[in-house]
């Protein structure tokens, strides 16, 4: 019998983050040479898909998708394409999220949000350039064969779009701003608009790995639990912390009566609700026999951030 993921050491708070800094190193120089330069034209497009893209983000979703790859027996040659692709599928939906006609922020990652650094339409089309050079990146990913890059490809859509993806939240998240919501809808919105994405990542790191389809159920559940505790940590994040701590503004969601968990149950009950979810997470990664240490230390990370 193989050995269950509790028989594998934790992975120590120096181990996990010289794991982000390795992921942030190696998605950084993928996508430098995946994104056209500044130079190239139209240079004010690409200027401004830079301008978000580089702006300092943790990637997280790369993160958790070599993580998950690893952890399946992957190599990083056939993986890091689609944690690219992952990385500008977020950061387009970040673009388009701090649009006046969104949450109309003026600040992300600490310094001006694409539309202020340069102007809406360039923003918009921005967004959308990296949304399409998302996919085009799998389409054309030669480390990986052809059955991987349709299946990867169909799980980015599905994961960015509607009805189960990360439009969908966002759809409903501005549905419920300035109104009542219940618990239920509250976690929908979060599935949809947060969860979608981290979910995807765990999901295809352990797709290019050819996991099994018993593996593939427990890390989708981890990747759900992960996202909603991410989401969870965050709405926390923007009541407690300061704007140099998130490097956004904060408070924002109060202001504009989003729907979050502390608007609905409080800070400390959204405390204890975090650490349940955090659990559940621990707990889909316990039906792997699998080493899954830095999977197990990066939701201590989330469940623990700071910004």
């Amino acid at each position: 019998m193989r050995a269950s993921s509790e028989a594998f050491p934790r992975a120590s708070e120096q181990e996990v983050r010289d794991f982000f800094r390795e992921c942030r190193e190696l998605t950084d120089a993928r996508l430098d040479v995946l994104v056209p330069a500044e130079t190239i034209e139209p240079s004010l497009v690409h200027k401004a898909m830079r301008w978000s893209l580089f702006a300092g983000g943790k990637r997280l979703r790369p993160a958790l998708l070599l993580a998950a790859g690893r952890a399946f027996g992957a190599h990083d040659t056939a993986l890091l394409g689609t944690a690219c692709a992952l990385e500008m599928i977020h950061t387009y939906s970040l673009i388009h999220d701090d649009l006046p006609a969104m949450d109309d922020d003026e600040l992300r990652r600490g310094r001006p949000t694409c539309h202020i650094r340069f102007d809406e339409a360039t923003a918009i089309l921005a967004g959308d350039a990296l949304q399409t050079l998302a996919f085009q990146t799998i389409a054309e990913d030669e480390a990986l064969d052809a059955s991987l890059r349709v299946a990867l490809v169909r799980e980015l859509a599905r994961a960015a779009g509607t009805p189960r993806g990360m439009i969908a939240g966002q759809a409903y998240d501005l549905a419920a701003e300035s109104r009542d919501v219940t618990g239920t809808e509250l976690e929908r919105i979060h599935h949809h608009k947060t969860g979608a994405l981290l979910r995807a990542a765990v999901r295809a790191g352990a797709i290019i790995a050819r996991a099994s389809r018993e593996e593939l159920d427990a890390i989708t559940v981890y990747g759900a639990r992960l996202g909603l505790l991410f989401q969870i940590t965050d709405d926390l994040l923007d009541v407690t912390a300061t704007a140099e701590d998130l490097g956004k503004t904060p408070g924002k969601d109060e202001r504009a009566r989003k729907a979050t968990y502390p608007a609905l149950y409080g800070v400390e009950a959204s405390r204890e609700r975090a650490r349940t979810v955090h659990g559940e997470a621990l707990a889909a990664l316990e039906r792997l026999e699998r080493p899954v240490p830095l999977l197990q230390a990066i939701a201590d990370f989330i469940l623990e951030r700071r910004a």
